[in-house]
């Protein structure tokens, strides 16, 4: 059973190049624009990974990494933000992010990342 991946972020043209590259990788892939639809995939499918956008209109990054770890605590969690916001990211790292990319990010490099995380659902 592949390994499944959440995208959450605003911008439709991230979201469709994340999810070409991890569906390539062999993953099963949601994506999600909002926090809302993002909360409602967390809820019903369950996702191994998140890979998260900090800044989202309407509900902003914390408050969906919040809400993940409210619903599964078990479910890791990247970032991705096109902001240096230190204060930001380290409030993030405390509710449980693993890390952080800035965009513009390096494809084989988030790539990398995400198969390191997975590969400890797979043991």
């Amino acid at each position: 059973m592949p390994n499944k991946l959440l995208i959450v972020d605003d911008q439709y043209g991230i979201r469709l190049l994340l999810h070409e590259i991890f569906k390539k990788e062999g993953y099963e892939v949601y994506q999600a624009a909002n926090g809302f639809q993002a909360i409602d995939i967390v809820t019903n499918d369950r996702p191994d990974l998140v890979v998260l956008d900090m800044k989202i209109p309407g509900m902003d990054g914390i408050e969906i990494l919040k809400r993940i770890k409210e619903i599964d605590q078990n479910i890791k969690v990247i970032l991705m933000t096109a902001y240096g916001e230190l204060d930001i990211i380290e409030e993030a790292k405390k509710l449980g992010a693993l890390r952080y990319f800035a965009k513009p990010f390096d494809i084989d490099e988030i790539k990398t990342v995400v198969r390191e995380h997975m590969v400890t659902y797979q043991n």
